[in-house]
């Protein structure tokens, strides 16, 4: 049978064909990508959907923002979909799930090669999984295993409060609030967050600003230049925010795992994650083991970098078979 499955984000939606057979993992046939702009979704799903002759059975989008009964509005585009909606419109079944949703159905199909371990850890098969990412936003999600399939549990956790761990951080606190009536992990575990960070420093005397930096920024996208320079090592204040991002994001991460306990792994995901890949691990380790009495318990969780951007289609496409009667 064959499936529609789409990724919609704040910036790209992603949208595949992927034949299921029931037991094996999703194969992909054909696959675009869009930017998450214009009219709404309905306009770009025709387009994909008339591009080819496949017999779609059903479709599963993957949304960033929160799903209630069948509904979402996008956090970071202010889109409104309803499942009930496009399923008139497409005259199939749909359904929505948030986007870590989809990461957290997909990860259990990914080679070890598509995955970069920071840490094995004491992997239970049988264990919890945690999955969070950094992208436009900051996703998060846990996946329980159950004897009649696993549950999966998509809040907003990227909205929680960000506790600053030093002098430093706390600074970044009182600097985000003068610009911010509320500073979450998504203020600086995003994109914009990476920027947001590059900003504090040069703006609180932390790190000097390069006028070719600053330039390269106007030109292009912000968060890409500070990270391509950041890991490269060429530009101090750009490295500074990556390594300040690095640390904070471990730390988050080792907030979700001490919620969860996820025995069989935590996986991040996003682009963010990816861009970022040559000079996190030291940092996000040191962050993510920093709890104190808890720091050996944490030393038992396997923690793994996803390697496959397009996990989250992935989980979607394994969703919509499920809705195949």
């Amino acid at each position: 049978m064959q499936v529609l499955a789409g990724d919609i984000g704040g910036t790209k939606t992603s949208l595949a064909i992927y034949a299921q057979q029931r037991g094996q993992p999703p194969t992909m046939l054909r696959a675009a990508r869009y930017p998450s702009q214009g009219p709404g979704l309905l306009p770009i799903v025709r387009d994909f959907l008339s591009a080819g002759r496949e017999s779609v059975r059903a479709a599963v989008f993957a949304v960033a923002g929160p799903v209630l009964a069948t509904r979402c509005e996008l956090t970071n585009l202010g889109w409104q979909l309803d499942a009930d909606d496009l399923s008139r419109a497409l005259g199939l079944p749909v359904a929505l799930i948030n986007d870590f949703h989809g990461v957290a159905l997909g990860v259990g199909t990914l080679a070890d090669d598509q995955l970069d371990w920071f840490q094995p850890g004491e992997r239970d098969p049988h264990g919890v999984v945690a999955v969070l990412g950094a992208g436009t936003g900051l996703g998060e999600a846990i996946l329980v295993p159950g004897p009649g399939g696993a549950r999966i549990i998509s809040g907003e956790g990227g909205h929680a409060d960000l506790a600053p761990r030093d002098d430093l951080e706390i600074d970044l606190l009182r600097h985000l609030l003068a610009r911010h009536a509320h500073v979450s992990y998504e203020r600086v575990l995003s994109g914009p967050g990476l920027v947001a960070l590059y900003e504090f420093l040069v703006a609180r005397g932390h790190a000097p600003e390069l006028p070719a930096t600053r330039e390269h920024m106007a030109q292009g996208d912000p968060a890409a230049v500070i990270g391509t320079l950041g890991v490269g090592g060429d530009d101090p204040a750009c490295v500074r925010a990556v390594d300040l991002f690095a640390g904070l994001y471990g730390a988050e991460a080792g907030n979700l795992a001490l919620k969860t306990l996820p025995g069989g792994g935590l996986y991040l995901a996003g682009g963010v994650s990816l861009r970022l890949r040559p000079r996190l691990r030291a940092g996000f380790l040191a962050g993510f083991l920093a709890k104190g009495r808890m720091s050996g318990l944490l030393r038992r969780i396997p923690v793994a970098l996803v390697l496959d951007p397009e996990v989250g289609l992935r989980g979607a496409a394994l969703a919509a078979a499920g809705l195949i009667t």
